[in-house]
């Protein structure tokens, strides 16, 4: 039962789960500025369940926000950043006006040219300081 598998065996991504100093924070975050929907709620764990219609992010609230450890990409196991996908580069542009002005947010970079091709992304820390990306693929 030790053969390699001749295909993936996975289908694509059903969910990240983040989690959060400030369950309030996030969700303001995902629904007010990038207008993902609440899908479900876990009270007493506390989480919520959010979805944009393609992907599911779950928040889960730390336990002790005085004793989170912040993110540091070039140390931390685990996840470096969250990669989302826009629509086409007006909204990454838009996207990025949107969040200069969101409280708790702040921008890593502005939109520029993803390696040497035509696609641009722009990157960012979102309330609780993960680290996300947005991305704007070509036509």
């Amino acid at each position: 039962m030790n053969e390699k598998p001749t295909g993936p065996l996975t289908k694509g991504v059903h969910h990240v789960g983040l989690t959060v100093p400030s369950l309030k924070d996030a969700n303001a975050f995902f629904i007010d500025i990038l207008g993902f929907n609440q899908i479900g709620e876990k009270p007493d764990y506390p989480a919520t369940f959010l979805s944009d219609g393609n992907i599911m992010i779950t928040l889960w609230q730390a336990e002790d926000a005085t004793k989170v450890t912040p993110f540091d990409r070039k140390n931390v196991i685990g996840l470096h950043h969250l990669a989302l996908i826009v629509e086409d580069q007006t909204a990454l542009d838009a996207m990025h006006d949107r969040l200069q002005n969101a409280e708790g947010t702040s921008i890593e970079f502005a939109p520029k040219p993803l390696g040497s091709g035509p696609t641009r992304h722009m990157m960012c820390y979102i309330p609780g300081g993960i680290r996300v990306e947005f991305i704007a693929p070509t036509s």
